[in-house]
Protein backbone atom coordinates (compact mmCIF):
# COMPACT_ATOMS: atom_id res chain seq x y z
CA UNK A 1 0.00 0.00 0.00
CA UNK A 2 1.61 3.70 -0.92
CA UNK A 3 0.01 6.26 1.72
CA UNK A 4 1.05 9.23 3.24
CA UNK A 5 2.83 9.79 7.12
CA UNK A 6 -0.27 10.45 8.67
CA UNK A 7 -1.23 6.65 7.85
CA UNK A 8 2.14 5.21 8.27
CA UNK A 9 2.25 7.23 11.68
CA UNK A 10 -1.24 6.14 13.37
CA UNK A 11 -0.52 2.19 12.18
CA UNK A 12 2.80 2.66 13.49
CA UNK A 13 1.59 3.25 17.01
CA UNK A 14 -1.48 1.06 17.09
CA UNK A 15 0.36 -2.35 15.73
CA UNK A 16 4.07 -1.31 16.94
CA UNK A 17 3.54 1.02 20.15
CA UNK A 18 6.13 3.31 18.05
CA UNK A 19 4.14 6.79 18.24
CA UNK A 20 6.14 8.19 14.86
CA UNK A 21 5.89 7.99 11.23
CA UNK A 22 8.21 5.68 9.57
CA UNK A 23 9.07 4.99 5.68
CA UNK A 24 8.03 1.27 5.86
CA UNK A 25 6.08 -1.72 7.64
CA UNK A 26 5.35 -4.87 7.07
CA UNK A 27 2.57 -7.11 8.10
CA UNK A 28 2.79 -10.69 8.04
CA UNK A 29 0.02 -13.07 7.30
CA UNK A 30 2.20 -15.97 8.43
CA UNK A 31 3.18 -14.99 12.21
CA UNK A 32 1.02 -14.38 15.54
CA UNK A 33 -2.18 -15.30 16.37
CA UNK A 34 -3.80 -15.23 13.45
CA UNK A 35 -1.26 -16.63 10.95
CA UNK A 36 -0.93 -19.07 9.08
CA UNK A 37 2.26 -20.12 7.35
CA UNK A 38 0.76 -22.13 4.99
CA UNK A 39 -0.68 -19.08 3.59
CA UNK A 40 0.47 -18.48 -0.21
CA UNK A 41 -0.14 -14.21 0.82
CA UNK A 42 3.27 -12.97 2.44
CA UNK A 43 1.41 -10.08 4.22
CA UNK A 44 1.31 -6.42 3.47
CA UNK A 45 3.77 -3.89 2.83
CA UNK A 46 2.68 -0.44 3.17
CA UNK A 47 5.41 2.64 2.21
CA UNK A 48 4.57 6.29 3.28
CA UNK A 49 5.07 7.88 -0.23
CA UNK A 50 5.83 11.40 1.67
CA UNK A 51 8.63 9.82 3.86
CA UNK A 52 10.05 8.23 0.55
CA UNK A 53 9.99 11.67 -1.56
CA UNK A 54 12.39 13.06 1.39
CA UNK A 55 14.34 10.46 1.49
CA UNK A 56 14.82 9.88 -2.13
CA UNK A 57 15.79 13.70 -1.93
CA UNK A 58 18.14 13.14 0.75
CA UNK A 59 20.31 10.45 -0.71
CA UNK A 60 20.30 12.02 -4.24
CA UNK A 61 18.51 9.20 -5.98
CA UNK A 62 15.14 8.60 -7.91
CA UNK A 63 11.97 8.44 -6.06
CA UNK A 64 11.52 4.84 -7.85
CA UNK A 65 14.84 4.01 -6.45
CA UNK A 66 13.46 4.93 -3.06
CA UNK A 67 10.19 3.06 -3.45
CA UNK A 68 12.03 0.10 -5.10
CA UNK A 69 13.83 0.05 -2.41
CA UNK A 70 11.35 0.19 0.27
CA UNK A 71 9.26 -2.43 -1.08
CA UNK A 72 12.07 -4.66 -1.30
CA UNK A 73 13.36 -4.05 2.27
CA UNK A 74 9.87 -4.67 3.33
CA UNK A 75 9.17 -7.92 1.19
CA UNK A 76 12.18 -9.58 2.87
CA UNK A 77 11.09 -8.36 5.66
CA UNK A 78 8.16 -10.77 5.41
CA UNK A 79 10.41 -13.54 4.86
CA UNK A 80 12.03 -13.40 7.80
CA UNK A 81 15.06 -10.96 7.39
CA UNK A 82 16.23 -8.64 10.21
CA UNK A 83 18.42 -6.07 10.96
CA UNK A 84 18.83 -5.77 14.47
CA UNK A 85 22.42 -6.83 14.73
CA UNK A 86 25.17 -4.78 12.55
CA UNK A 87 25.97 -8.40 10.15
CA UNK A 88 22.41 -9.24 10.27
CA UNK A 89 21.74 -5.31 8.50
CA UNK A 90 24.61 -6.10 6.07
CA UNK A 91 23.68 -9.07 4.77
CA UNK A 92 19.91 -7.35 4.30
CA UNK A 93 21.29 -4.25 2.10
CA UNK A 94 23.40 -6.23 0.57
CA UNK A 95 20.35 -8.86 -0.50
CA UNK A 96 18.17 -5.30 -1.19
CA UNK A 97 21.43 -4.21 -3.00
CA UNK A 98 21.63 -7.44 -5.67
CA UNK A 99 17.64 -7.47 -5.73
CA UNK A 100 17.22 -3.64 -7.25
CA UNK A 101 20.40 -4.19 -9.60
CA UNK A 102 18.57 -7.06 -11.13
CA UNK A 103 15.41 -5.02 -12.01
CA UNK A 104 17.80 -1.69 -12.91
CA UNK A 105 17.70 0.39 -9.67
CA UNK A 106 21.09 0.69 -8.51
CA UNK A 107 22.93 3.49 -6.70
CA UNK A 108 24.14 4.41 -10.06
CA UNK A 109 21.34 4.60 -12.42
CA UNK A 110 19.21 6.53 -10.38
Amino acid sequence: MLTDDETVHTLNRTYRGVDKTTDVLSFSQREGDNGDPWDNLLGDVIISIEQARRQAEDYGHSMAREVGFLTVHGILHLLGWDHEVAEDEQRMMAKTEEILASVGLTRESS
